[in-house]
């Protein structure tokens, strides 16, 4: 059964746009989609609204120019190279909403609960996203805030460790709170990172917790780069 809290969001304010480059060609183009194809998260993708999305560069291409035609190819290469599961629902739904919320834009970023989907006209590709951020977080407040935010960075500090050593650059796991109950957490960073990035990508979404999360029964970190979750329920399954 699933179960729903209400939840807040807000946006980091270290937004800034991307510089952009006066010519480009395909090869040039860089791209990146991260894709959740080893988890099964408890929601449908078609039809659901992303999670946030950002309008990265003040910049704009020329409809029907070289830059769309390369940025049409990229979408259908994404979505060709994606395995058959909820993560190609996720691309066809997410390649679809960015051109509509970002239009003519020659950098955008839209996250999903499934995918992360990315696109610029300069390279990101191994570099740290810290400008792209945003938080989400339960309304609802825990009876004793300053055990379970330790208990937090306990269990995201121990995934940390475990997901920047891990191939797949992920990791989650669960830590026993009081009266039989558990915290859920996960972490994660996009595999074009090396694993001394991840940690420190990581490190820096969890010491943003105490700014938008303080006492909250669940909250989320999300980036460019890496993301983290907590909840006081188990939010996903392995597929």
């Amino acid at each position: 059964m699933l179960r729903f809290s209400p939840y807040k969001c807000c946006i980091s304010l270290t937004m800034k746009p991307s510089p952009a480059l006066s010519k480009m060609s395909f090869s040039r183009f860089a791209s990146f989609l991260y894709l959740l194809s080893f988890v099964l998260l408890l929601q449908t993708v078609v039809g659901v609204d992303p999670l946030f999305h950002f309008c990265s560069s003040s910049e704009k291409f020329i409809d029907n120019g070289p830059y769309e035609t390369n940025l049409n190819k990229l979408m259908g290469y994404l979505y060709l190279a994606a395995p058959p599961t909820d993560c190609k629902d996720c691309i066809t739904e997410a390649s679809t909403e960015i051109r509509k919320l970002c239009p003519d834009n020659k950098a955008a970023i839209v996250w999903y609960d499934h995918c992360l989907l990315k696109y610029s006209n300069m390279n990101f590709f191994g570099q740290v996203d810290y400008q792209n951020r945003f938080y989400m977080w339960n309304l609802n407040n825990v009876s004793d805030p300053t055990s379970f935010n330790q208990k937090t960075k306990e269990l995201l500090s121990h995934l940390a460790q475990q997901a920047f050593v891990n191939q797949k650059m992920y990791a989650v796991g669960e830590l026993e709170l009081e009266e039989s109950k558990k915290l859920y957490g996960l972490t994660q960073c996009t595999r074009d990172l090396s694993s001394s990035d991840c940690k420190k990508c990581l490190d820096d979404a969890i010491s943003e917790l105490p700014s938008c999360c303080d006492g909250k029964e669940g909250g989320r970190v999300v980036g460019g780069s890496c993301n983290i979750r907590y909840e006081i329920y188990p939010f996903l399954v392995n597929s």
